[in-house]
């Protein structure tokens, strides 16, 4: 009887704490997605007690929610202060870039043979809608559609931990950006033959290597020509704010 009770009481232990993970989870992914969306825009306070109220769960899985999106670099924790999620930071942007551009490379790469003719006919599809929103340009709807290209490419590749890697780094992304190519429209035209390459490559039967060089170029260079937008941005406002300085000098001067 004492066995039995033991291991009832096992079991119970054990339901009980896949009901506590699957409640952590969906605090996880509700809160992510909240960010990812910008509803939840940097800087806004995560009140463990309302989220719990809203998903109708305690605070035990929120907490947990919390601290893998501590983990994801989407939240910050202060003592006193509480969750918050993340301040925009240009450094972060860029590692998460170059990241997703490894991360993408691989993902395709592996997933090329368990691709098929279905698949690469999406992918062409995108694209050509892609390219269509060239001539009246649609920044925020052009990255999504980027994003559905790439997943077009690499979601049958066979190693789950990629893609749940990818998938951070595009939340991350999404939070730090709404779109990369609103920075750089000029660079939306040779992404979008960049893709038709790859899809060429694909069906040509390129190596996985091949494949996973010229993918992680492609993300390579949006991250390039964004940082030179960037850089020019910098001089621009260098030179506006020196200018201003000495206008300022010379009325003073005269009064």
């Amino acid at each position: 009887m004492e066995s039995l009770a033991v291991k009832t009481a096992d079991t119970d232990c054990g339901q009980t704490e896949a009901n506590s993970l699957s409640k952590a989870e969906t605090a996880y992914r509700w809160i992510r997605q909240r960010i990812a969306d910008q509803t939840f825009e940097p800087g806004h306070k995560l009140v463990l007690a309302q989220i719990a109220l809203e998903l109708d769960t305690s605070v035990v899985p929120v907490r947990e929610a919390i601290r893998r999106l501590e983990a994801d670099g989407l939240v910050t924790f202060e003592r006193n202060v509480g969750a918050r999620v993340a301040m925009v930071d240009q450094s972060s942007y860029a590692q998460s870039m170059e990241a997703v551009a490894i991360l993408e490379g691989a993902a395709t790469a592996q997933a090329l043979e368990f691709l098929g003719e279905d698949d690469l006919a999406e992918a062409d599809a995108i694209n050509e809608r892609m390219r269509a929103l060239l001539d009246d340009f649609d920044a925020t709807e052009f990255t999504r559609l980027n994003h559905e290209f790439h997943a077009a490419l690499f979601r049958r590749c066979p190693n789950e931990r990629l893609h749940s890697l990818v998938a951070v780094e595009w939340d991350r992304l999404a939070h730090l950006r709404n779109s990369t190519f609103s920075f750089v429209p000029e660079r939306a035209r040779g992404s979008v033959d960049e893709h038709a390459r790859i899809v060429a490559l694909i069906r040509a039967a390129a190596s996985a290597e091949e494949v996973e060089r010229v993918v992680r170029s492609h993300r390579s260079a949006t991250l390039a020509s964004y940082r030179e937008a960037q850089s020019k941005t910098t001089v621009t406002t260098e030179t506006d704010s020196t200018v201003t300085t000495e206008t300022i000098e010379r009325e003073e001067d005269k009064s």
